[in-house]
């Protein structure tokens, strides 16, 4: 699981698809670069922020913190999207790696 762990955060990729048939989680990814990333999709569409409201809403309960605990810090109107998620890092870290592992 790929991510960046500084004092009270958590920085990880997420490859966005929106107008998916459900809201899920589908595990982890590597891109053709090697770059790994959390592939999530969303049954909204990527109209007026709908999508990325969307996605930090399923991210924040499958990661147990509130909303205002999650945010996107680039890539807002991309597929590809840095997430920062704050909170005890240890337990956010054990979360994402039970996400699935990298494939």
């Amino acid at each position: 699981m790929p991510a960046i762990f500084i004092s009270g955060e958590i920085r990880f990729a997420v490859r966005l698809t929106p107008r998916g048939r459900r809201d899920a989680i589908d595990g982890w990814g590597k891109a053709s670069d090697g770059s790994a990333h959390l592939k999530v999709r969303v049954s909204a569409p990527p109209e007026s922020g709908k999508a990325n409201a969307a996605l930090l809403a399923l991210l924040a309960h499958a990661l147990g913190i509130a909303k205002s605990q999650i945010s996107i810090v680039s890539g807002e109107k991309a597929r590809l999207k840095v997430i920062v998620a704050r909170g005890d890092t240890s337990a956010l870290k054990a979360k994402l790696q039970a996400l699935g592992d990298a494939t």
